[in-house]
Order: C-alpha cells, then structure tokens, then sequence
C-alpha cells in the first residue's frame, strides 16, 4: 500500500540577492539638521528554480527625504532558497507568500539597517511585517480582478 508522503519544508540557502545604496546629495545631505521623511516599500516573488527548490525575494526599499531632496535610497533583495516537497497545489501560494518572506524578514530588516548605519546615517529599523495580512490583502484584490497570478508586494 502507498502510504502518502510526509512535506517537506526546508531551507537550503539565504542570501542577499542585489544590494544597491544610493546617497545622491552626499556631503550636503550630512550638514542638513532636517528630519528626513522614511518610506518603506516592500515586494516579494518566489518561483519554482528546480525539482522542489523555489527560490523566494523579499526586496525591501528604503528611501529617505528631507524636503524635496532624497538623503539615501537603499534596495536590498534578501533571497532564499527553500526546499518544498509533497506540499498540496493550494498550499503553495501561502508557503512562498507568507512563511518563506517571514523567514526572510530578519534578514532583510539587518542587511538594510547595517547598510544605513555604515553609509553615516542613524540606522533605520524596520517594524515587524504582517505578510498573512499582505497576502490575504492581496488574494483579495486579485479575486475581484479576477486576475490570474498573485504578486505579493507592499
């Protein structure tokens, strides 16, 4: 008799994927006294890349104002690579979606706030991410648009 198999969930590899810092107004950007405007824009995607690996980017942005000008852009795209067997069709989306940008999160969160911090600025901490909410959010809008692929981001 065939017995059904256990999933399998694992991660095998976490990485930073792209990294990019940008300081367009350096060295007026320091002397300024102002307090800069912080926006936090974040996007996931994950894809199939072999028989049960996916790979997962959690590409977070940070941009910072102060008036018009920008005092730092920074990008990071913390990748990983998640082992995922014998998990059910419908069980995918939410695994790629919520659980593995959960993982990510951490990292992402350390990679930018290390980068901000050795560029010369205060460092900038990312508050926790609810990606259940994110998704649920996203499921939705693409139900009423009836579109046929979910593309988390925020």
């Amino acid at each position: 008799m065939n017995e059904p198999q256990q999933p399998i969930f694992g991660i095998e590899k976490i990485y930073v994927k792209d990294l990019s810092l940008e300081i367009p107004h350096a060295p007026e950007v320091f002397l300024s006294g102002e307090q800069p405007q912080v926006d936090v824009q974040l996007h996931n995607e994950g894809a199939l890349i072999g028989e049960g690996l996916y790979q997962v980017v959690l590409t977070v942005t940070v941009t910072a104002k102060a008036g018009d000008k920008t005092m730092f852009l920074v990008e990071a795209a913390q990748a990983g690579i998640f082992q995922i067997r014998n998990v059910p069709e419908n069980d995918m989306e939410p695994l790629l979606g919520i659980a593995c940008p959960n993982i990510l999160f951490p990292y992402a969160r350390e990679t930018v706030s290390g980068v901000i911090s050795r560029a010369g600025f205060p460092p900038v901490y990312l508050a926790p991410v609810n990606f259940d909410a994110i998704y649920m959010q996203r499921l939705q809008q693409a139900q009423q648009q009836a579109g046929p692929k979910i593309e988390i981001a925020h």
